[in-house]
């Protein structure tokens, strides 16, 4: 099992080179840092830009003082506590970050908005590895995987160069919802974690139509600042599921679970055309 650990991390390791060495560098454009709207309101420059991000302080200390309030999401693992309470400091960070960031938008801020979503990002990937794959494995994984995101943004920042920092954001966004998927969850309600991917993937288009969005709404409000909204749903979502959750009695995948379901529509689908097949051949030698 070690040597199996080993040899996954060894081709990590290797890809992310591979991919270092093959694709050209990405310099952070300064044309990121003008936002459609950058109204002032009550002497706050980036009004709205700024105020949104405030959803992600309320939501990340609401759910690190429920990490450790008489173990409200009942969890039964030391490496979940650390886990949780890693990302819910990364979600309050967000907050204040963001915040700091949007008052004068420029490189500088943007680390310190930056480095609150790496270790919001890199926390749920251990949380996962606990969750689904391996407890010792994934708490090991914990610092680790805070260390590469920290890296990331230092890489960046340095050498000017994105890839490492769009690695850390995006592999994220594409292994967790197939691993929420594809692996058979410790805990129920998983489909709280497909609604905050669902979010955080229309947080970034959002974010991307900025410009085309404050046209679009007649200069009231602009893609970025609900970007910061939509984004402030992905900690909520996660928080209810938390909230609501229980030990899993059944182990099943969510993908076995939809197949289930699936098949017994299209038994119930069957059983009706059947039913109105003899219907309709007794209704039809009646009439004869």
């Amino acid at each position: 099992m070690r040597k199996r650990t080993l040899y996954v991390w060894g081709v990590a390791i290797l890809c992310f080179v591979v991919l270092m060495i093959v694709t050209p560098a990405i310099p952070q454009s300064q044309e990121y840092h003008n936002f459609a709207d950058q109204r002032e309101f009550f002497g706050i420059p980036n009004t709205l830009n700024v105020i949104s991000n405030f959803p992600f302080l309320v939501i990340g200390v609401i759910g690190l003082v429920l990490c450790f309030y008489k173990n409200y999401f009942k969890f039964s693992l030391q490496g979940e506590l650390w886990g949780w309470t890693c990302f819910f400091i990364g979600v309050a960070a967000v907050g204040v970050g963001s915040l700091y960031y949007h008052l004068d938008p420029n490189d500088a801020r943007l680390v310190w908005d930056r480095l609150p979503m790496t270790i919001a990002f890199t926390s749920i990937m251990a949380i996962f590895i606990i969750e689904r794959i391996d407890e010792q494995k994934g708490t090991i994984s914990i610092i680790p995987l805070l260390l590469a995101g920290v890296v990331s943004i230092l890489y960046w920042r340095f050498f000017d160069d994105l890839r490492p920092y769009a690695v850390v954001q995006f592999v994220p966004c594409i292994v967790i919802p197939l691993m929420a998927i594809l692996l058979p969850p410790m805990y129920t309600h998983s489909t709280y974690w497909l609604w905050a991917a669902a979010f955080y993937l229309l947080a970034k288009v959002e974010e991307a139509e900025d410009k085309v969005i404050y046209k679009w709404t007649h200069h009231i409000v602009s893609g970025h600042t609900l970007k910061h909204l939509c984004a402030a749903m992905v900690p909520v979502f996660l928080t209810l599921m938390l909230a609501k959750r229980t030990t899993e009695t059944n182990r099943i995948s969510l993908l076995k679970t939809w197949k289930v379901s699936w098949t017994k529509v299209n038994e119930n689908g069957t059983r009706v055309e059947s039913r109105e097949y003899v219907y309709t051949s007794v209704q039809s030698e009646d009439s004869h």
